[in-house]
C-alpha cells in the first residue's frame, strides 16, 4: 500500500502504474493487429483515461458524460465508439456535433434515429449492427446474448429481414458488434465465445452483403475478468494470444492487412486490480453473540448493485490497511456500512484481526465498478475521497481529488414548493 499521509478517508486509490501493467498484459493476448476500446462504465476517472489513452486505447462510451470524460482526457472524438441500448436524441445531437462518427446500434429505429439526427447536423456517421446471437456461450461471468435482452438484434431477426440492417442516406453500416458475455478468467471461456462470435458473424457478413453491406470492423467485446474485491493479480491470458491469431486465420482471412479491422473492449482487466478502498473502522461491538464491525463505507461506496442483489456478488476481503498489521483473526465479523439499511451489509463471518475505532481497513482490486457503480446519492452521505499514486515512482505524493453530490440549498423565494402544505 502506498504512503497515504495526506489523504482523506475513506478514499479510493488508484495505481496507474498497475494500469500500465494490465494493458501491457492485454495487448500481450492480443494479436497485433487488433484494436482495443477502454469501457469507461468501469471507471472514468481522468488519470485512468489519460494513462490508457496515452498506451493507444480509444474510448467506448454509453452516455453524454462519459463521452465528457473522454474528451476531457484528451481522445479525438473520432476515436469514440458510443454504444447503449437506448439513446436520446439530445446525447446523439450531442455527440455528432461534437464529433462522434462511430455508433452502436441495436434496432433498424437506432439506425433510423442516427440517420435522421446525421441529416439535422449535415454530417455522414457509421454504425456497428450490436448482435443478441441465439444461443449463450457456456462460462460466461454475466449473460449478454442468447435470451431475450435489450442488447442488440436477434441473429434470426437479421438474418430473416436483412434489408432492414443496411446503410441510409445518412449512415453507413460498416460492421458488427457481439459481446457475448463479461468477467471471464479462462481462456477456454474466452476462446470459445470468441469463436462464437465469429461464426455467427460469417453467417451476417454473407446475408448482409446480398443487400450492400460491407463488413469492415468487427467488435468481438471482451469479458476479460479481473478479481473484484478480493486478494489476486491481473489473470495471465496470454495462451489466448496464438490461438485467436490461428482462429482469425482460419475465419477472417484477411485480418493481417485489415480487412476487416478487429477491435475488442475491456474495463475491469485494464483498471480493476488498479484500486483499493480504504475506509475508517467506526464501530466495533457484539451483538446476539456475533463481532459487529461497522465502516465508513458501505454499499454507497463499493457495490451497490449487489447490494441490490445484482452482480457481481459482493464478498469483499477486509485487511488492515497498514503494510505489515495483520494478525490472526480474533473476530468471526459482521461486516457494515453506515446506512440506515440491513441491507447495507458486505459480508458476515468475516475473519478479521482484533479492531478498534478509528483503524484503517482496505478492500483490494475495487479498481472497476467500485465508487462508480454504487448507491452513492443513497441517504446523502459524502463521496469517498480518489487518490492517485504510481508505484513505479515510489516517494511520490498521492494526488487527492473530492467529488461531491451536495446541491445548493434553495431559497424559499426560488423554491417551487414554497408555501405548499
Amino acid at each position: 500500500m502506498a504512503d497515504l499521509e495526506g489523504v482523506p478517508t475513506p478514499a479510493y486509490v488508484y495505481d496507474v502504474a498497475e494500469v500500465r501493467r494490465n494493458h501491457e498484459l492485454l495487448r500481450a493476448a492480443l494479436p497485433d493487429r487488433a484494436g482495443l476500446f477502454y469501457s469507461l462504465k468501469a471507471n472514468p476517472h481522468p488519470a485512468l483515461l489519460t494513462t490508457l489513452r496515452a498506451r493507444g486505447a480509444r474510448p467506448e462510451v454509453c452516455s453524454t458524460g462519459e463521452l465528457d470524460a473522454a474528451l476531457g482526457a484528451g481522445w479525438d472524438p473520432a476515436d469514440a465508439l458510443y454504444t447503449g441500448p437506448g439513446k436520446s436524441d439530445a446525447e446523439v445531437r450531442d455527440a455528432l456535433t461534437r464529433g462522434v462518427r462511430l455508433f452502436s446500434v441495436d434496432s433498424p429505429h437506432a439506425i433510423e434515429q442516427l440517420d435522421r439526427l446525421a441529416a439535422e447536423g449535415a454530417v455522414t456517421a457509421r454504425c456497428l449492427l450490436r448482435i443478441n446471437d441465439d444461443q449463450p456461450v457456456p462460462g460466461q461471468g454475466l449473460v449478454m446474448t442468447g435470451v431475450a435482452s435489450q442488447f442488440g438484434a436477434d441473429t434470426g431477426w437479421v438474418m430473416a429481414e436483412p434489408e432492414r440492417f443496411t446503410d441510409r442516406p445518412r449512415v453507413e453500416v460498416v460492421g458488427l458488434h457481439l459481446y457475448m458475455g463479461t468477467n471471464l478468467t479462462e481462456v477456454d471461456s474466452l476462446y470459445g465465445q470468441f469463436r462464437r462470435s465469429l461464426a455467427t458473424a460469417r453467417r451476417l457478413t454473407e446475408r448482409l452483403a446480398a443487400h450492400g453491406v460491407r463488413v469492415r470492423v468487427l467488435d468481438l467485446g471482451g469479458g476479460f475478468g479481473a478479481p473484484f474485491a478480493k486478494a489476486g493479480e491481473a489473470v495471465d491470458l496470454s495462451a489466448l494470444r496464438p490461438r485467436l491469431q490461428e482462429l482469425f486465420d482460419e475465419e477472417i482471412p484477411g485480418w493481417r492487412d485489415g480487412a476487416p479491422e478487429v477491435v475488442f473492449e475491456s474495463g475491469r482487466y485494464l483498471v480493476g486490480t488498479a484500486g483499493t478502498l480504504v475506509t475508517p473502522v467506526l464501530d466495533v461491538k457484539r451483538s446476539q453473540g456475533k463481532d459487529v464491525v461497522v465502516l465508513a463505507s458501505g454499499i454507497h461506496h463499493l457495490g451497490g448493485m449487489s447490494g441490490l442483489r445484482r452482480l457481481p456478488v459482493l464478498a469483499p476481503h477486509v485487511v488492515r490497511a497498514a503494510a505489515g498489521a495483520d494478525s490472526a483473526p480474533e473476530l468471526d465479523a459482521i461486516v457494515v456500512g453506515p446506512l440506515c439499511t440491513p441491507l447495507d451489509t458486505w459480508a458476515r463471518g468475516a475473519k478479521l484481526p482484533a479492531l478498534s475505532p478509528g483503524d484503517l481497513v482496505a478492500v483490494p482490486n475495487v479498481g472497476a465498478y467500485g465508487l462508480y457503480a454504487s448507491l452513492v446519492g443513497f441517504l446523502g452521505h459524502p463521496l469517498p475521497a480518489e487518490a492517485v499514486v504510481d508505484s513505479d515512482r515510489p516517494g511520490t505524493a498521492p494526488v487527492t481529488t473530492r467529488v461531491s453530490l451536495t446541491r445548493a440549498p434553495v431559497s424559499p423565494a426560488s423554491d417551487p414548493t414554497s408555501g405548499v402544505n
